[in-house]
């Protein structure tokens, strides 16, 4: 205990200590909000990967999908790296960094608005971005403290609390270069950690042979009737493990808080290096998170079972159950690991949150001028007023989870998390992409796709039985809400007013900027 209590006084200090070294950075709103633009590939790489992995994968997905399909999980680790980071790096990175510098535009939603020339689509966008986030935090609160109430025991509440202060401490002080100097601390500490981990359980089971072999027999004829499933190369359900990798994978390009890291960084050159990072740290960390996952049914016989099949306590119940009898110093590590990436994702969501709300619904909508120090205070005030509500959904939801029987209920950590993914990348990865992308791209298809992504989720969480079989699940429905508004924004583009000509010129101009070169004078034949 003493051991464990040691290395989390150790980590807070580091943390916090980050927030008041980087204050002075922190004074006028391109600083607090993007560094600067001036943050190199290793810093930006790394706060991709952290606010990507969070407990939500390690503790949430890493044990649901490791126990519905075994081994074949990682297929979704695989489709992180290369779609959700490699792709996203290369499609997104470089456009991304040069529009929005040349737009002024310091969010997602501001984008919009200036893309498309239209207010009400960047408070449109500001809306459903406050909204959404809400649900993503509150499952980190979740996965977080299930392990802290397995290796200390606490209470849930002082978990929340404890991680809620802290994270609001160094990011009220520091801003985006504390959060991107930490996710890199904290990213080196996922990365040994997870391998540190894995290597651990799996010689606990004999070793990866053994492991392997012993998957192969597990049977469970309510998932599948054919012999070896669990340790097959696609696993009992492709089609759905189809739809989290989609889900999990392509999300990404539509969250704010992700694509709002190429905002920052600092060159061209550093794009094309942070992909490369940004890359194998997502092989390792959500490949990893995902193979040990795929492990989880080994641990079957110290896991009750629900009568429906489900875990006793949830899914979120079988990660913890599996590192309940590793040494405690890898107990430690583990605490640490995925406090490194909760704490990274939640100051990504709420920074991302409050400086929605500052930079795109107040201000211009109700306040018309507001100076640089008065944005940052606002800013400041709503990080604290974004970790209180999301931190109360946390303990309401814990609670209601005790009693739940159905796995089609939004009460696991994987469900949070999928509404919100879904709703956010169903609603912007279209528009965004698009808008990057074809200048023929209208305002009337981003609000198509907007209403589309977010009314569709938020009618599966209400009305769920109602949806075909296969949509009753909210990853596939936001996997669908994705893939259809790559549909939507074009058909409706087709149709709809064309965009004035100067604006969208005037906004492409940024990639094909013309400069006058000398030119050395050579005597001709």
């Amino acid at each position: 205990m003493l051991v464990k209590i040691l290395l989390l006084v150790v980590f807070f200090g580091v943390m916090v200590g980050v927030g008041i070294y980087c204050r002075k950075s922190a004074k006028d709103v391109n600083g607090f909000v993007l560094g600067g633009r001036s943050v190199g590939p290793w810093l930006t790489a790394f706060a991709y990967g952290t606010s990507y992995f969070s407990a939500v994968i390690f503790v949430g997905y890493a044990g649901q999908f490791g126990w519905k399909y075994g081994i074949a999980s990682t297929w979704i680790g695989l489709g992180n790296a290369f779609i959700g980071s490699l792709l996203a790096w290369f499609v997104l990175g470089r456009r991304t960094r040069i529009m929005t510098q040349h737009l002024s535009s310091a969010t997602m939603p501001e984008f919009f608005g200036k893309r498309f020339s239209s207010p009400s689509l960047k408070i449109g966008a500001s809306i459903i971005t406050f909204v959404f986030l809400i649900p993503y935090t509150a499952s980190l609160y979740n996965g977080l403290s299930r392990l802290f109430e397995m290796a200390f025991g606490l209470d849930y509440t002082i978990c929340i609390v404890v991680m809620a202060i802290l994270t609001g401490i160094y990011v009220i002080a520091g801003g985006y270069m504390a959060t991107a100097i930490n996710d890199f601390i904290q990213g080196i500490i996922m990365i040994f950690g997870i391998v540190a981990v894995i290597a651990a359980v799996i010689m606990s089971k004999g070793g990866f042979t053994e492991a392997l072999t012993g998957l192969a027999k597990v049977t469970d004829e309510a998932v599948s009737t054919t012999p070896g499933a669990f340790n097959s190369f696609f696993g009992p359900d492709p089609l759905n493990l189809f739809g989290v990798v989609v889900l999990t994978s392509l999300g990404t390009w539509g969250l704010p808080q992700m694509v709002g890291k190429f905002y920052a960084i600092k060159s061209e050159d550093a794009v094309k290096k942070g992909t490369i990072i940004s890359v194998i740290f997502a092989l390792i960390v959500a490949g990893g998170c995902y193979f040990l996952g795929g492990f989880g049914r080994l641990f079957s016989d110290s896991i009750p079972l629900a009568e429906n099949g489900i875990p006793v306590g949830g899914y979120d119940a079988i990660i913890p159950e599996m590192l309940s009898n590793l040494p405690d110093i890898l107990i430690a590590v583990v605490v640490v690991l995925v406090l490194s990436a909760s704490m990274s994702t939640l100051s990504s969501l709420v920074l991302t949150s409050s400086s929605t709300l500052t930079i795109d619904l107040i201000k211009g909508a109700f306040v018309k001028k507001m100076s640089d120090k008065k944005q940052v205070l606002l800013i400041r005030m709503f990080v604290v007023v974004f970790i209180i509500i999301s931190a109360s959904i946390a303990i309401f939801q814990y609670k209601s989870s005790q009693t739940a029987t159905s796995s089609n209920s939004a009460t696991f950590i994987a469900q949070l998390m999928g509404v919100s993914w879904g709703a956010l990348a169903g609603a912007f990865l279209a528009p965004f992409l698009y808008g990057l992308y074809w200048k023929k791209t209208t305002k009337a298809a981003c609000w198509a796709s907007f209403i589309f992504g977010s009314v569709l989720m938020v009618a599966n969480m209400l009305f769920r039985s109602h949806f075909p079989a296969l949509l009753q699940s909210p990853i596939n429905c936001g996997a669908f809400a994705m893939v259809a508004g790559l549909v939507i924004v074009p058909i409706i583009s087709m149709f709809t007013p064309k965009p004035d000509k100067q604006l969208v010129d005037e906004s492409f101009a940024c990639y094909e900027e013309k400069v006058s070169v000398s030119q050395k004078r050579s005597l001709t034949d």
